[in-house]
C-alpha cells in the first residue's frame, strides 16, 4: 500500500476541514472510498477533478488509477469564476 498526501481545495477543504492530509491506498478508487466515509466530503467528492502528481484523472476509472509511494492528489471542486 503506498503512502501520500491530499491536497483539498475551495469546497473539498471547508468539508475535509483540513488544507491537507496523509493517506495510504493502492488505487485512487481505494483513496476515495477513506475520504469519502465524511458525508459533508463525499458530497463535495462526487463533483470533483482530480490530480495525481500533477496529472488529470480525467474520466479514467479510479479503479485503474494506481498510487506510486509518495503520491500526492489534489481534490479540486468546480471552481465558481467570471
Amino acid at each position: 500500500m503506498a503512502t501520500g498526501t491530499i491536497r483539498y481545495w475551495a469546497a473539498a477543504k471547508e468539508a475535509a476541514g483540513v488544507p491537507e492530509e496523509g493517506a495510504a491506498a493502492d488505487t485512487l478508487a481505494d483513496l476515495l472510498a477513506g475520504i469519502g466515509r465524511n458525508a459533508a466530503l463525499e458530497r463535495v467528492l462526487r463533483r470533483s477533478s482530480f490530480l495525481v502528481d500533477g496529472a488529470p484523472a480525467g474520466t479514467r476509472d479510479p479503479a485503474a488509477i494506481t498510487l506510486p509511494e509518495g503520491f500526492v492528489v489534489e481534490v479540486l471542486p468546480p471552481f465558481a469564476g467570471g
